[in-house]
C-alpha cells in the first residue's frame, strides 16, 4: 500500500541534512510540495530541492534561523505565498550543540539549547497553526529524542530537558488543537547514525556502545525516522494525536 500526499504542502525545518533531508525527500516522494528550511547549510539544502525537482516534485528553499521570531514569520509567509497553505509541519530543527557537565553549564549554552529545541518548536507551531485553524485541518510533527526519557548521555542534561519539554508541550498543543481538526504528534529517535548530530557530539566509542545496545542489531538511519513521519503525516494516522512514537530499534521501550 502506498501513501499519497498529493495536494498537500509540507514545511520541514532543518531539512538540509540527515533526518531533515530524509523527511523532506520522503514527503516529496509521496506527492507533497515541500518547503526545505535551512539556516547555514545552503548548498546542502539546495541539493535537497534539486533532488525533489529532479524526481518531478515541487520544492521551495527557505532560509530562516528558527530561534528568531521575525525570521519564522518571514519563512511562513514565503511558503504560504508560494504554495498557498501549509498542511504538514515537521519541526525537525534542533541540536545538542555541545556537551557540557551541569557543574559547568553556562547561561549562554543553556539558552542556545533551549531556544533551538523548544522555543523554535513553540513559535513555528504558533505561526503555522493560524492557517491550519482557519482551514480546520493540518498535522504537526515535532521532534524529540530518547534522551527526553533517559536524561541522555554525559553532558546532555539540558538537551534532554529541552526534548522532554517538547513532548509535554506537544501533548498540551494536541489537546488545544484537536477540536479544530489538527493533529499533533512527536517522533522520538534513538541512535540514528549517518548524521552530523552524532558526528559532532558523540565519540566513535560512544557510537559503537550505543549500537551494541540496540536489540535490532543495527544503528538507525534517517530513513527510519522519515518513514514514521510519513505515516503520521498521512490519513493512516487520522485518529492519532498527542502521541510520541519511539524510533530506537528497541533500545528503549516504554
Amino acid at each position: 500500500m502506498s501513501i499519497h500526499l498529493q495536494g498537500k504542502t509540507a514545511l520541514v525545518t532543518g531539512a538540509s541534512k540527515g533526518i531533515g533531508r530524509a523527511i523532506a525527500l520522503k514527503l516529496a516522494a509521496a506527492g507533497a510540495q515541500v518547503a526545505v528550511n535551512y539556516h547555514k547549510s545552503e548548498e546542502e539544502a539546495k541539493s535537497v530541492v534539486q533532488a525533489i525537482e529532479q524526481s518531478g516534485g515541487k520544492a521551495l528553499l527557505v532560509r530562516a534561523d528558527v530561534t528568531k521570531l521575525d525570521q519564522i514569520d518571514k519563512m511562513v509567509e514565503q511558503v504560504e505565498e508560494a504554495f498557498g497553505k501549509i498542511d504538514i509541519l515537521v519541526n525537525n530543527a534542533g541540536h545538542m550543540i555541545r556537551r557540557m557537565a551541569n557543574a559547568e553549564m553556562s547561561e549562554e549554552l543553556y539558552e542556545q539549547v533551549m531556544d533551538l529545541n523548544l522555543k523554535s518548536t513553540v513559535f513555528v507551531c504558533k505561526r503555522v497553526m493560524a492557517g491550519m485553524i482557519a482551514r480546520r485541518s493540518g498535522t504537526i510533527i515535532n521532534m524529540a529524542s530518547v534522551a527526553a526519557h533517559t536524561g541522555g548521555g554525559g553532558g546532555s542534561s539540558v538537551y534532554a530537558a529541552s526534548k522532554a519539554a517538547v513532548i509535554a508541550y506537544s501533548k498540551g498543543l494536541a489537546k488545544e488543537l484537536a477540536p479544530r481538526g489538527i493533529r499533533v504528534n512527536v517522533v522520538s529517535p534513538g541512535f540514528i547514525g549517518n548524521t552530523d548530530f552524532h558526528a559532532t557530539v558523540s565519540t566513535a566509542e560512544g557510537r559503537a556502545k550505543a549500537v551494541a545496545a540496540v536489540p535490532l542489531g543495527r544503528q538507525g538511519e534517517p530513513e527510519d525516522v522519515a518513514g514514521v513521519v510519513l505515516f503520521l503525516a498521512s490519513d493512516l494516522a487520522a485518529y492519532l494525536t498527542g502521541e510520541t512514537i519511539e524510533i530506537n530499534g528497541g533500545s528503549f521501550m516504554r
